[in-house]
């Protein structure tokens, strides 16, 4: 039997992440062999995958990373906030940024296919690491890779991240005017639900499903049982109006000053710096959205 040192034990902790007793059984299983001792610990990671494949992630973090012209934002999901606040977690999270930059990858199946960085590990073995050694069900759930000039916010710990994406030139886009601009547009998307970016973006069907709704609430209500026709189709109309000021950014009221909206300020910015200049698009995570908690009942 090989003499298991604590030198050794510390040496497949710094390589693994993984608690001290955990690495001593895997050297002591594989009388020492470090390589045979890591080859251990991931085929223990991967049951350990599979036992919490059922549990519930619906906390964890948005991140952002950009790199020259390459901008990449991802959601990943833990069971805990504690876990979510882990500095070994938070790092994994900024490396499969950088991975995802690096390889030019554009849905979580092919990231997971990815090299994690410059290892021979693919994303998914590394993922499958992370679960053994932190304890909790760790699920990369969503990211996008953007291109071009944008500007990002991401709001307190990672409970919210946007992307915003412009349409504007290389000298433009250097000027001090226009980075502020960008940024309080960021802030914009980030403070406010917003769902597009102007009228022309909302897909009819949900225009149709707005109307549908606001008819029901009219046939409702005793006040409107006589009213013509024409009046209905206009207060309907006017219904649809607010939809659009409500949830397009550029109808939205301007967070710094709701005396305009935000394409008002996008005009009001170009003229004063002199050059066109565009939102070209948008997109926002908010951490847990849409994920179903889980309930204790005591």
């Amino acid at each position: 039997m090989a003499n298991i040192t604590a030198k050794d034990v510390a040496a497949l902790r710094a390589k693994t992440g993984i608690g001290m007793m955990e690495c001593k059984k895997a050297l002591v299983e594989a009388n020492g062999d470090m390589d045979e001792a890591i080859k251990i610990l991931r085929e223990r990671g991967l049951a350990v995958a599979a036992k919490k494949a059922d549990r519930i992630a619906a906390d964890g973090i948005v991140d952002i990373l950009t790199i020259g012209d390459k901008t990449a934002m991802i959601e990943v999901n833990t069971e805990t906030d504690f876990v979510a606040k882990n500095a070994t977690f938070k790092e994994f999270v900024k490396n499969l940024l950088e991975t995802i930059i690096n390889n030019n990858v554009n849905d979580v199946e092919a990231l997971m296919a990815s090299k994690y960085l410059d290892t021979d590990l693919t994303v998914e073995a590394k993922l499958q690491e992370m679960i053994f050694a932190i304890g909790e069900k760790i699920s990369i759930r969503r990211f996008v890779l953007v291109n071009g000039v944008v500007s990002t916010y991401i709001h307190g710990m990672g409970s919210i991240g946007c992307i915003v994406k412009f349409d504007v030139d290389a000298e433009t886009a250097a000027k001090a005017e226009f980075i502020e601009f960008a940024k309080n547009i960021a802030l914009q998307v980030g403070a406010y639900p917003v769902s597009y970016l102007d009228r022309a973006s909302v897909p009819a069907s949900v225009i149709e499903s707005e109307k549908e709704i606001i008819k029901a609430q009219l046939a409702n209500d005793e006040k409107m049982a006589n009213k013509p026709e024409k009046v209905l189709e206009g207060i309907i109309m006017g219904k649809i109006g607010k939809f659009y000021d409500n949830n397009c950014l550029l109808f939205q009221a301007y967070v710094k000053d709701d005396s305009f909206t935000v394409g008002k300020y996008v005009e009001s910015v170009a003229k004063e710096i002199g050059a066109d200049l565009s939102v070209a698009a948008f997109v926002k995570y908010e951490k847990g959205e849409g994920i179903a908690k889980r309930e204790d009942d005591f």
